[in-house]
């Protein structure tokens, strides 16, 4: 039997309340949704992260579920949920994946493809010193 096909959205916005541009801060949310296209229950069980700045630092981040939640998802049903990262740059990107498990116990993971962070058309023109 074949993993169920999970479909993966991603929207992100950047955040200025939670930016401090002068200090090479910027924060950014991102509003995932991820939808059991299959005909079978999955378990999202873990995530892992890389995300990467515009100057090539990579932080890579690993945990059980998303957002304290290991949603069992039916087939049709989805899950969607809103988390943030701080990058030192104004751009950066992020990808990863989801480990998800069947309800027949066989663990299978789902890849999330590169989406882009991006502030710059947020921020007013810049002074160099």
């Amino acid at each position: 039997m074949h993993p169920p096909e999970i479909d993966i959205r991603v929207q992100t916005r950047y955040v200025p309340e939670a930016s401090e541009p002068i200090d090479e801060v910027y924060g950014f949310a991102y509003t995932i949704t991820i939808t059991n296209l299959g005909d079978a229950a999955a378990q999202l069980i873990s995530r892992h992260w890389v995300i990467e700045d515009s100057d090539g630092h990579l932080e890579e981040v690993r945990g059980l579920g998303v957002v304290g939640h290991q949603p069992l998802l039916q087939p049709g049903e989805s899950f969607e949920y809103t988390s943030g990262c701080r990058l030192h740059t104004p751009t950066g990107t992020m990808r990863g994946r989801y480990r998800f498990v069947t309800d027949e116990g066989e663990p299978f993971d789902v890849p999330i493809a590169p989406f882009t962070l991006d502030a710059t058309g947020h921020l007013g023109p810049r002074t160099l010193h």
